[in-house]
């Protein structure tokens, strides 16, 4: 058995990325404390504040992640094992997911994003950490195991997500020392976490639904088919995407990458399909997420409590 590396626990959305819209975007707007304590940041303190935190930028993001990298790789070696604090995406790795891109800058420079894909593959096939747990006798592996992940007598945290089923995880493990330093309250922040960014899903559906997208996305199609593109929506591309690109060697498939992603993004500027999506993303998350605006709250405010101690880090750097 190989350990959960980079487990759940510890990964937030990329928020407030350039080149994507449905995806968890703000339910209200404003500013929040950064520098409150984090474990008294849960959802009964978010109701006594009554305010909506920002969401942190997909650069401070990466910021906590190493934070959180390096909090494991020193708690792990202080467990008596090796460790090695992971790859974590940057800033611009971060943007590109979503149903449709925006940003032409990021477009020509990017595509899809497939050079960032292939880094993190090479990475994740690379890794010590998994090189490392393989070699060590069954036994040593196990107590590897329980370092990083806990134990299920250390306790178990678990929550029901907004669209339906459970998810759980363990305590005791580096993975929660690590987000304990962080962001204060594990078991308040594994839950707002989850909740937060498992809310998608109640109202995306509604979204592509909706007669005023689909005439926005029609309208998008028409400006692809005359730059030569007939497409009827993003994901398409997505998914066709590998067997255009199959067989090129790695600059074409790059440069054929950037066309596409490119006439995608002019002409999600260039119709109503961003304005249409940007708008009815407010109104849908306004409309069906009042009920979770505790836990997204909370998982603003002690984000940015993450971010605050991330840079207070020996050795930190933007």
């Amino acid at each position: 058995m190989i350990p959960r590396l980079r487990a759940a626990v510890g990964k937030g959305l990329a928020a407030a990325c350039a080149g994507v819209v449905l995806t968890t975007t703000a339910l209200l707007s404003g500013c929040g404390r950064a520098d409150a304590g984090a474990a008294a940041d849960g959802p009964a303190a978010v109701r006594a504040a009554g305010t909506m935190p920002r969401e942190l930028t997909p650069a401070e993001q990466a910021v906590v992640e190493r934070g959180e990298e390096r909090l494991v790789e020193s708690c792990m070696r202080k467990k008596g094992f090796r460790y090695w604090a992971g790859r974590v995406a940057g800033a611009a790795e971060r943007q590109g997911h979503g149903y449709v891109l925006h940003d032409v800058d990021w477009a020509e420079r990017h595509g899809y994003g497939g050079r960032f894909a292939a880094e993190a593959e090479k990475a994740r096939l690379a890794d010590r950490n998994t090189a490392y747990a393989r070699s060590l006798p069954r036994a040593e592996l196990i107590r590897y195991n329980k370092a990083l992940d806990g134990t299920p007598e250390q306790g178990v945290v678990g929550v029901e997500l907004p669209a339906g089923g459970t998810v759980r995880t363990l305590r005791g493990g580096c993975l929660e020392t690590a987000a304990e330093r962080l962001y204060g309250d594990f078991p308040a922040w594994f839950r707002a976490k989850k909740t937060a960014t498992g809310v998608a899903p109640l109202y995306t559906p509604g979204i592509l639904a909706d007669e005023r997208f689909r005439r926005a996305l029609r309208a998008w199609a028409s400006c692809m088919r005359e730059a030569g593109h007939p497409y009827a929506a993003p994901p398409e591309i997505r998914e066709k995407l590998p067997a255009l690109t199959r067989g090129m060697d790695a600059a074409g498939a790059h440069a054929a990458e950037v066309e596409l992603a490119v006439a995608e993004a002019t002409c999600a500027t260039g119709t109503p399909l961003y304005r249409t999506a940007r708008a009815l993303d407010r109104e849908y998350r306004a409309e069906k997420l009042g009920r979770y605006r505790d836990e997204i709250t909370a998982h603003r405010r002690m984000g940015l409590t993450a971010l605050k101690r991330a840079r207070a880090l020996p050795g930190a750097a933007d």
